[in-house]
């Protein structure tokens, strides 16, 4: 039966920023379809609530608090996944972001955190879960969750927009060493309905500038990166490495653009 390639039953997943959002819906997704999960986070309380939603399925989680900024939590969460379940198949590298800046406020120290937390954090987690991978079960599947910013022009996200990029570019890169024992393939996600488009989803002005800018007329749920998440995470996807799949509702444009203040010269002394 073909949908017994999207079956990851027995398979050890890691997913980090699964606390919340797109994260805890792949959390939940992968439970539903058979795999163990180790959840990581900065917050535990959400951790906990998402591991015992995984185990209400009928499947183990193990609660992982972790920084993915801190390489020695990235060792840590993934050597725990090793212990306690005897192998690693899957990981997710979900956590990441950047609240919106003017490029002209965006300072170095901005700039080289946005990397950090998109970019050399999964790098590093991929590195060390792919070992673990070939060495446990002999081969495995990663996850990278980025962004429609990567390839669309936004203002105010000049520093989130080059990390996902970049994040994309890693996924195309690092795939083609780890094939074929490891595949690695990214989502470039669009507005999903989560606690970061609440500010968007909450204004009726700005919920009907987004949706008349999403074709499919309404925003994602994370149900719906969930299911895009299990087709790379499993067999269903076995010929599939170093791809970017945009799971967006269709859109070619940012659905809303975020105002900037225009460059002005700065005015000269004793201006009014």
């Amino acid at each position: 039966m073909i949908l017994d390639r999207f079956d990851v039953t027995g398979r050890v997943a890691v997913v980090t920023g699964a606390g919340l959002g797109i994260g805890r819906g792949i959390a939940l997704g992968l439970a539903e379809a058979g795999a163990d999960v180790v959840v990581a986070a900065r917050t535990e309380s959400d951790l906990d609530e998402v591991a015992a939603r995984i185990r209400a399925l009928g499947r183990r989680a193990l609660v992982v608090p972790t920084d993915v900024i801190d390489l020695a939590q990235c060792a840590r969460l993934i050597d725990g996944a090793v212990e306690e379940f005897g192998r690693l198949d899957i990981l997710v590298n979900n956590a990441g972001g950047a609240m919106p800046r003017a490029a002209m406020d965006t300072s170095e120290g901005f700039m080289a955190r946005t990397f950090a937390f998109n970019v050399t954090a999964p790098l590093t987690l991929t590195k060390l879960a792919a070992r673990q991978m070939v060495d446990t079960v002999g081969a495995g599947a990663v996850v990278n969750i980025s962004s429609r910013a990567a390839s669309m022009t936004q203002p105010m996200f000049v520093a989130y927009g080059a990390a996902k990029a970049a994040l994309d570019r890693m996924t195309k890169n690092i795939a083609s060493e780890l094939a074929p024992r490891v595949r690695v393939n990214a989502l470039d996600v669009g507005g999903v309905a989560t606690r970061s488009l609440e500010v968007v989803l909450t204004d009726d002005t700005l919920k009907r500038q987004f949706l008349d800018g999403t074709p499919m007329g309404r925003p994602g749920e994370p149900e719906d990166i969930a299911c895009a998440a299990l087709f790379l995470a499993s067999d269903a996807s076995s010929w599939v490495t170093g791809k970017v799949v945009e799971i967006d509702g269709g859109t070619e444009a940012p659905a809303i653009l975020v105002p900037v203040a225009p460059l002005e010269p700065t005015p000269a002394d004793g201006a009014g």
